[in-house]
């Protein structure tokens, strides 16, 4: 225990390993520290001597209340001792300069007092005392008081500094997670603008990471396949197992399992099967996903495809007359085929479609149209193909902008519940 009886006593500084603790959000010790304001000498150096050997109690005294707040403000104390006739300043004054001072608005405040009359009691704790002692009390009170708001007091700093350690936590958490997710978003194809072919695409997760992922890539100069997967639920896991699958594809690393070599990417069936075959959901996490699969032959304008559990993709040709009713026709593409990883001995379809000059194919995950509305039935896929069939007067704007602001005027907030992954090829 330290203890000093001067009237010109100054608290040393914390000292810098506590406040490297403090500034990395860990929780500190915190020992009692006692700070006494009177301008009695004799009273500091009677309350010195009662905490002279007092283990755990650090005692700082100060006999000027013109220099209190500064001293205080330095000492940081777990209980401040206050006299309540002092010249200059009286004690109600100091409690209210306490009070008002963020650094001294919580420590635990004890008026001292030479006589006990209930008026002048009730006033200090209105202004803000804690507890109320005439002087001089007994030591054994007196240590026993100090103890009890220095411990409360104590208990409060070390929840702020676990409440500090927690938010730390969750900034380095929300860094991180943003930072992955700028991975996951880097791993996603850029917009193509020139050529036979261009896309633009709508991605928003739910949560700082999700499961959706798509892609599209030449796999020859005459082929270009398309493709988009949604795995089950949300978070890490279901992004990791996202950006492996993704990393598969386009890399086409994948086998078919039978030990005869590489898989045919312009064979979506395949494609699916061979997928199913590397992430059986009992290897991973019990996830499972969906997935659209498509390979446009820009030769013979004829587009093969196919789906495990995964929503069509919506084909919109022809282009709409002036009132809106014009000659377009849309077509649900998909085919039969369970989810990607549940059963191992899945099968998966191939299907053809014709796809005409000017069309556009839109492939999306549920989060698209499978829209809770407040108050109402959810949204249906046929109010997304509502939402994409082209405006009567022909242009090149995409209608992704359009989707996005109708799920949100449906649910009725800006935040999706599902990711939403929305991809639009347009054929020239």
């Amino acid at each position: 225990m330290t203890t000093q009886a001067s009237p010109e006593t100054s608290a040393a500084t914390a000292p810098p390993a506590a406040l490297a603790t403090a500034a990395r959000g860990e929780i500190r010790h915190h020992a009692i520290k006692v700070f006494l304001i009177d301008d009695q000498l004799l009273i500091g150096e009677a309350v010195r001597r009662m905490l002279a050997g007092e283990p755990g109690i650090d005692f700082r005294f100060c006999s000027d209340p013109a220099r209190a707040e500064a001293m205080a403000v330095e000492f940081h104390p777990t209980l401040i001792l206050l006299d309540l006739i002092m010249p200059g300043i009286d004690g109600l004054t100091m409690v209210r300069t306490f009070r008002a001072n963020p650094a001294t608005a919580q420590v635990p405040l004890i008026v001292l007092s030479a006589k006990e009359e209930p008026k002048v009691k009730a006033e200090a704790f209105a202004v803000g005392a804690n507890d109320y002692l005439v002087k001089l009390p007994d030591r054994i009170e007196l240590i026993a008081r100090i103890r009890y708001h220095s411990n409360a007091y104590i208990t409060l700093l070390q929840r702020n500094d676990a409440y500090d350690a927690l938010m730390a936590s969750q900034r380095a958490l929300a860094a991180e997670l943003q930072e992955a997710a700028e991975y996951v978003r880097s791993l996603l194809p850029a917009p193509l603008s020139a050529g036979p072919i261009s896309t633009s695409w709508k991605f928003f997760s739910s949560t700082s990471l999700g499961g959706d992922a798509f892609g599209y890539l030449w796999l020859d100069e005459t082929h270009f396949a398309i493709f988009l997967l949604d795995v089950c639920g949300h978070g890490v896991g279901a992004a990791l197992l996202s950006v492996s699958i993704l990393n598969s594809l386009k890399t086409r690393s994948l086998t078919d399992g039978a030990g005869s070599g590489g898989v045919d990417f312009h064979q979506p069936a395949d494609v699916l099967k061979a997928l199913n075959g590397a992430y059986p959901m009992e290897k991973n996490n019990n996830m499972y996903f969906t997935m659209w699969y498509g390979v446009f032959n820009r030769d013979t304008r004829k587009m093969i495809y196919g789906t495990g559990g995964h929503p069509p993709a919506i084909l919109i040709t022809g282009t709409p007359g002036p009132t809106g009713d014009g000659p377009h026709q849309t077509a649900m593409l998909r085919t039969r085929g369970m989810m990607i990883g549940a059963l191992s001995f899945s099968e998966f379809e191939n299907d053809t479609t014709e796809i005409p000059a000017g069309a556009r194919l839109y492939v999306f995950s549920d989060g698209a149209y499978e829209v809770k509305r407040p108050g109402r039935e959810m949204m249906e896929l046929e109010d997304l193909e509502q939402i994409l069939i082209p405006d009567p007067n022909p242009c090149d704007k995409t209608k992704l902008d359009a989707v996005v602001a109708e799920v949100r005027r449906q649910q009725g907030h800006d935040n999706f519940a599902d990711d939403l992954s929305i991809l639009e090829v347009r054929f020239a």
